[in-house]
């Protein structure tokens, strides 16, 4: 009787242990959606040399870009006021021709001829060497 006891304590156990699980996944059943929460961990971005030479040297050439164009802009503006003078200069030797010019209509001066415009500088063309012509050709 002992043995029916105990077979009967198993069967017991067996069915309780079987309800226990049919019961955990019957309720789970309606909740299909599973949460993970995950954290990420940042690590800290780690530069190498070269990347941080990379990094000067756009630095450098970043200022010496603008260091170039703050010359050009100065240069420009330098160069409109050369133009301004220049003009000014013109208009002012104008006069001065003009004013010569009836000078010597009034003195009765004849006028120079006009200089050639082309470049004292230049080089000259090599004269041409005739040679004297020789009767007796040399064998």
């Amino acid at each position: 009787m002992k043995s029916t006891r105990r077979y009967t304590l198993i069967a017991i156990a067996i069915l309780l242990v079987t309800a226990v699980l049919w019961l955990s996944s019957a309720l789970g059943q309606t909740h299909k959606r599973y949460e993970i929460e995950t954290q990420v961990y940042a690590t800290p971005e780690y530069r190498t040399d070269a990347a941080r030479a990379i990094d000067a040297y756009e630095r450098v050439m970043q200022r010496y870009m603008d260091g170039s164009e703050r010359s050009f802009v100065a240069l420009a503006g330098d160069l409109k006021a050369i133009a301004v003078q220049l003009n000014a200069l013109d208009a002012k030797l104008t006069r001065l021709d003009m004013r010569m010019e009836r000078i010597e209509r009034h003195l009765g001066v004849v006028p120079q001829p006009a200089v050639s415009t082309s470049d004292p500088n230049a080089p000259k063309p090599a004269p041409i060497v005739v040679a004297p012509v020789s009767p007796y050709r040399p064998r």
